[in-house]
């Protein structure tokens, strides 16, 4: 031990000998000390996530496009059937049936039984904090997991199988099926298989009639458009099928409903008494069946 600012006197070091010495800190090894094993979050994993759901997401738009997803048949709503959802929603809805899931029990069975279900999911990664990751070495997050599965199953195929009891019960048969076997002997016979009903195009009768000039310069047009398909007014092919003569000719001196009286207006135009008669007796041939 020194004294004092004397450089030359004797150093003595007093030591412990109970006190092992150590190498001091001990830094851990870099993530690069395990290749294959662990990498940087920021940037090797995030581009590789990246990397992938850009491919995903362009998988799922190629087949966006390449299968469009196909229209079903019109609705009906006179049909007499027995509702029942889409096959991913069959466990819910045979959930529903049961006692104490329905009826007096509704909130319980929509809120609570649910809300228990969906509040442990969330809150699986703050109760099992395990580092273990194989599944037989986690058996109740395990069994849990087999026994939901087991459940959406087992409720799957009992409302699938109530329900076509319930149909050949009472005799029925499925819309759809209907429909699928009508195309089919179409089909088999040579016609058309959509069930739509397509409307008919009606045309208009004697084109080329000096009247259709008329019709145009009366300004009738402005609402009925040229090619009488209507332009914010009503159309007037096959208008005669519901008006004759005398009925075009009293709505076009006293108007009907919107529509305002228009002989005044025609004969502004430049319009005759006689051109407003071969005009509502032309008006009265457009008729859809000729």
């Amino acid at each position: 031990m020194a004294h004092g600012n004397n450089s030359k006197e004797k150093v003595v070091y007093v030591g412990d000998t109970r006190v092992r010495k150590g190498n001091g800190f001990i830094i851990p090894p870099d993530y690069t000390a395990y290749p294959g094993k662990s990498e940087a979050f920021i940037p090797n994993f995030l581009l590789k996530e990246w990397m992938v759901g850009v491919v995903v997401l362009v998988g799922i738009l190629v087949l966006t496009i390449s299968e469009p997803a196909p229209l079903g048949f019109p609705a009906n709503a006179s049909a007499t059937v027995i509702p029942i959802p889409d096959w991913y929603f069959l466990f819910l809805y045979q959930y529903l049936k049961l006692p104490y899931a329905s009826g007096d029990y509704i909130v319980l069975g929509t809120l609570g039984v649910t809300g228990v279900a969906f509040g442990s999911l969330l809150l699986a990664p703050f109760l099992d904090t395990g580092r273990e990751r194989r599944f037989y070495r986690r058996p109740i997050a395990s069994s849990l997991m087999f026994l939901s599965l087991a459940a959406i199953v087992y409720l799957t195929n009992t409302a699938w199988t109530e329900y076509k009891h319930e149909m050949a019960e009472t005799g029925q048969i499925p819309e759809d099926v209907q429909r699928e076997e009508k195309a089919a002997e179409n089909r088999a016979k040579g016609l058309p298989t959509s069930s739509a009903v397509k409307a008919k195009e009606v045309a208009i009768v004697d084109k080329d009639d000096p009247a259709m000039g008329l019709f145009k310069q009366a300004t009738c047009i402005s609402c009925h458009a040229a090619d009488l398909k209507g332009a914010g007014g009503p159309s007037l092919r096959g208008v005669g099928d519901t008006h004759d003569k005398e009925a075009i000719l009293t709505i076009i001196k006293e108007g009907q409903g919107q529509m305002p009286k228009m002989y005044d207006t025609a004969l502004g135009a430049g319009l005759s008494d006689q051109d407003i008669d071969a005009l509502a007796d032309w008006l009265a041939k457009q008729k859809s069946e000729q």
